[in-house]
C-alpha cells in the first residue's frame, strides 16, 4: 500500500473533490482517480460515494480515513526525527463570531505563541452559517462559535459551554431602576446591536418575530465591547455576559430584568469530522479548551 494512495485519501476526503485535491497534491485529477481506485480494491471496499459532481465518503471510508490519518502523521513524525516529533509547526486556520474574536486574541495569543512559536494563526470572522461553509469547504481548521447549541454528525465537538446573555443600559438610565420588564418596554429605546443576522443578534431578532415585533437600532456594529462602552452614555442593547461582566461589576451598566425574554446561547468548538488533526490542530485545539474560552472583555 503506497503513503502516497493514503494522503491522496486525506485530500479528497478533506476537500471533498478529486479535482481540487490533484490541484493541492501537484497530481492530475486522473491520477488521483486512479490511486484511489487502486486503494479501493486493495481494500476491498468503495471508499468514496459518486453522486455527479460531489464527493462524499462511505462508511468503510470513513473508516479508511482514520487509519490514513494516523499512518500519515506517524510517517511524517519519523521522516523528521526525533526531536521534531512533538513540536507543531504550520498554520491553523481559525473562524470564529465576530464577538469572539477580541477576547480570542487579546487575551489568548500571547500565551499560545510563546508555547507554540512554530504555528501560525490565520482568524476570520463570519456569521453562523458561513462559519460551517468554511468548515465543509475545508477553508478553515477549526471554529468557535457564539449561537444555539449545535448538534451536527458532520461536526466534532471538543468545548462547549453555555453562556449568559442580557439586555443592557447604562446605570443612569430610568430603565436601570425599574424592577420588572418585559419586550415591549425596551422597543422604543434606542438600540445599539451587532449586525443583523450575526449569532446572538440573529437569535434575538428570531424572538422578536415571534410577537410580530422589530428593534430598528441607532448603531449596528460587530465590536461588542464597542457597544458596551457606548451604552454608559446612554441606550440599550443585548449582549452576552463575558462581554458586560467588567462594567456590570463597577456599576457602570445594569442588566435589565426583561422576563418575558429567554435566549439560550452556546460557545463551541468544533471541527469537520473529516479532518485530519494535526499537530497543530491539537495545540489549537488544546489552547482553545484551556484558555481562549475563558473569555473576559477584551
Amino acid at each position: 500500500m503506497d503513503i502516497r494512495s493514503l494522503q491522496t485519501l486525506i485530500q479528497v476526503a478533506e476537500l471533498g473533490s478529486f479535482t481540487r485535491a490533484g490541484e493541492k497534491l501537484g497530481y492530475s485529477q486522473p491520477t488521483i482517480s486512479f490511486q484511489i481506485k487502486q486503494l479501493e480494491q486493495e481494500l476491498g471496499a468503495q471508499l468514496f460515494e459518486r453522486v455527479g459532481h460531489t464527493v462524499s465518503l462511505t462508511d468503510e471510508g470513513r473508516s479508511a480515513l482514520a487509519y490514513a490519518q494516523q499512518i500519515c502523521r506517524m510517517s511524517e513524525e519519523l521522516l523528521r526525527g526525533p526531536e521534531m516529533r512533538q513540536t507543531a509547526s504550520g498554520v491553523i486556520r481559525l473562524a470564529t463570531a465576530d464577538s469572539l474574536c477580541g477576547p480570542l486574541v487579546a487575551k489568548g495569543f500571547q500565551r499560545f505563541r510563546a508555547a507554540y512559536p512554530q504555528v501560525s494563526l490565520h482568524v476570520q470572522t463570519a456569521g453562523t452559517d458561513e462559519l460551517f461553509r468554511l468548515l465543509d469547504h475545508n477553508e478553515a481548521d477549526v471554529v468557535c462559535t457564539l449561537d444555539n447549541h449545535i448538534y451536527n454528525t458532520n461536526y466534532i465537538v471538543v468545548h462547549e459551554e453555555k453562556v449568559g446573555a442580557h439586555f443592557v443600559c447604562s446605570a443612569d438610565s430610568l430603565l436601570a431602576e425599574v424592577e420588572t420588564l418585559s419586550l415591549r418596554d425596551l422597543l422604543d429605546q434606542p438600540f445599539f446591536l451587532t449586525e443583523k443576522g450575526m449569532s446572538y443578534r440573529r437569535l434575538l431578532d428570531e424572538r422578536l418575530a415571534r410577537d410580530s415585533l422589530e428593534i430598528r437600532p441607532v448603531l449596528e456594529i460587530g465590536r461588542a465591547d464597542l457597544i458596551c462602552a457606548l451604552l454608559e452614555s446612554g441606550g440599550v442593547s443585548f449582549l452576552p455576559d463575558y462581554v458586560t461582566e467588567q462594567a456590570a461589576a463597577e456599576g457602570r451598566i445594569v442588566r435589565l430584568p426583561v422576563e418575558d425574554v429567554q435566549i439560550e446561547l452556546w460557545k463551541q468548538i468544533l471541527y469537520h469530522r473529516d479532518k485530519w488533526m494535526s499537530r497543530q490542530m491539537e495545540a489549537i485545539i488544546g489552547h482553545l479548551s484551556q484558555d481562549f474560552l475563558r473569555l473576559e472583555p477584551a
